[in-house]
């Protein structure tokens, strides 16, 4: 299944440079701001939504897909040690401009999450927010992970629900009815206004259980994200892809908390 998405990477980089991070930029700022985390398209805080673990004092954690590496920065924040891993030129250097405004340093490296140049064992966390979670192969990004972690080490990510992307046509708003088949779900494209497509990937999530447990993870829970009526974000005009209408009904989000043996 993994073969049928080679090459993306070197896609996925280069649209990063050329196109999507402009877009993104102007997340990067408020997040590397805030004091207290918050996650996903909602915006919703590390209060009501725990996604960092309590005890990250001291932890070496490996943030795959990085982006302008705010995750990085709120570990960081919290006594963590971070490494930022991402394939993009553009947004490592977004990021390495915020490191030096906001005084906090920590390591970048450029990297394909499916082959990250770090070496085995040396993190106590993993963790993705729509980065390697979304753009990358599961079939090679969480073999990966596993790698990197610890015995007892956690992998985190999070990314949009596999039922948001069965509802998701190539183009437009999500539907009330399933678009995608579930039995092989995998690679599913999608096209923006100019028509750029987009190569994301998702799983049924029995599929995903079965690779981290391939690979030696445990699964210990699964958050399928509630909107709260009032977030802090504005998603409505920010992601039109998820009408109101549509996340009061289903999770157009999921989290997954998984531990290595």
């Amino acid at each position: 299944m993994a073969d049928e998405a080679g090459g993306h990477p070197q896609v996925t980089r280069r649209q990063w440079d050329e196109r999507l991070s402009a877009w993104f930029e102007r997340y990067a700022h408020p997040r590397w701001a805030a004091t207290e985390p918050y996650w996903g398209m909602w915006c919703i805080p590390q209060s009501k939504l725990p996604v960092l673990p309590a005890d990250l004092a001291g932890a070496t954690a490996v943030e795959l897909g990085c982006g302008s590496a705010y995750v990085s920065a709120w570990l960081a924040r919290r006594g963590a040690r971070p490494v930022g891993v991402d394939v993009s030129a553009r947004q490592l250097a977004t990021a390495r401009r915020l490191q030096a405004e906001f005084a906090l340093r920590f390591p970048l490296v450029q990297g394909d999450a499916e082959r990250v140049p770090l070496a085995a064992a040396c993190a106590d966390l993993v963790i993705s927010e729509y980065g390697a979670s979304l753009w990358c192969d599961p079939y090679r990004w969480i073999p990966e992970a596993a790698r990197l972690l610890r015995p007892g080490g956690r992998l985190v990510f999070m990314a949009e629900s596999t039922l948001a992307r069965m509802c998701l046509p190539e183009q437009g708003p999500a539907t009330e009815r399933l678009v995608h088949d579930l039995f092989g779900l995998h690679l599913v494209m999608r096209r923006g206004e100019s028509g750029t497509g987009y190569r994301q990937f998702t799983l049924p999530h029995g599929e995903l259980i079965r690779v981290m447990a391939g690979c030696g993870l445990v699964v210990e829970d699964l958050i399928e994200v509630r909107v709260p009526d009032r977030g802090t974000g504005a998603a409505g005009s920010d992601f039109p892809e998820y009408p109101d209408e549509w996340v009061r009904r289903w999770p157009a989000e999921e989290v997954w908390f998984a531990r290595r043996r």
